[in-house]
């Protein structure tokens, strides 16, 4: 499977491309939407990725104000258009809301998770979906069948042709608490260790025994892309919302929660076998 083109990363790169030619010009932004006859409020919005559609004549009229050549011409038209296109979930807005994650992780070149109270979403079965839908009482059958059909559609981009790079640091708690039963909590932890067998992606528990941890907040999710004209993105979710963040300082606390759960955890071979152990007194109970 190919994956998606993101049409938010496409869109936040060229805004950094228009900046970053502004800025060489040596333009202030009043100046350069004067001189471009592009409206200041617009050119802003190009520049913070926050118009969707950008016309054409506008890049052209920019292209040449900044003196760029035909190359760099077309390659501003193509980030345009491809900033256009829709990904699969911009069938699930209900879902994901007017700001989806899958359309970060189609681009994403590394994407490390820490959750704390449930098994991370792209490692899911769909009983175990199913489960954590119905146990928030905040949805009727249709909605739990809308996300669990989300989220199997999500995790596509691991079995994608080039898959990103997939790390989860996953706290105990998450493992010990049953959902959907014994039966469909062993699928999903035998389900952990097959997808810990793949090449691109590492498994990691972080035991009650490592006490109190850097990440002991909550769960949240770290993007990191291929171009260095994209930034990382952190991503983190409650009950009523959810939030991204691009800011470095941001970014950089976020690095380094990771990394220190990370080096709390336990090691990929010894998640494994404690996976197994808790499968094991799960059986025990039947």
């Amino acid at each position: 499977m190919k994956r998606p083109l993101s049409p938010t990363v496409r869109r936040r790169r060229l805004g950094r491309v228009l900046r970053a030619l502004r800025e060489e010009a040596g333009l202030k932004l009043d100046e350069a939407a004067k001189q471009s006859g592009i409206p200041r409020a617009t050119l802003g919005k190009m520049e913070t990725a926050e118009l969707k559609r950008i016309r054409l004549a506008d890049l052209d009229a920019l292209a040449s104000l900044y003196k760029r050549d035909d190359k760099s011409r077309r390659a501003m038209h193509q980030l345009a258009k491809d900033a256009t296109q829709l990904g699969w979930w911009s069938n699930y807005k209900d879902v994901f809301g007017a700001r989806a994650l899958p359309d970060f992780e189609a681009e994403a070149s590394f994407i490390r998770t820490y959750q704390a109270q449930v098994i991370p979403g792209l490692l899911q079965t769909a009983e175990y979906t199913r489960a954590v839908f119905m146990g928030t009482n905040a949805f009727d059958d249709d909605e739990i069948q809308r996300h669990v059909d989300a989220r199997m559609e999500r995790q596509r981009i691991l079995a994608s042709l080039r898959p990103p790079e997939y790390s989860a640091i996953i706290d105990e708690a998450a493992l010990r608490r049953p959902a959907g039963g014994n039966s469909a909590m062993k699928e999903q932890l035998l389900h952990l260790i097959h997808m810990a067998a793949r090449p691109h992606m590492t498994v990691h528990v972080l035991p009650f025994s490592a006490g109190m941890h850097a990440a002991n907040l909550g769960g949240f999710q770290i993007l990191d892309f291929p171009e260095p004209a994209d930034p990382a993105i952190g991503y983190t979710e409650t009950p009523t919302s959810i939030l991204f963040v691009e800011g470095e300082d941001e970014i950089r606390r976020y690095d380094a929660m990771w990394r220190e759960a990370h080096n709390a955890a336990l090691t990929v071979a010894q998640s494994i076998d404690f996976i197994k152990e808790v499968i094991a007194s799960l059986e025990s109970e039947q």
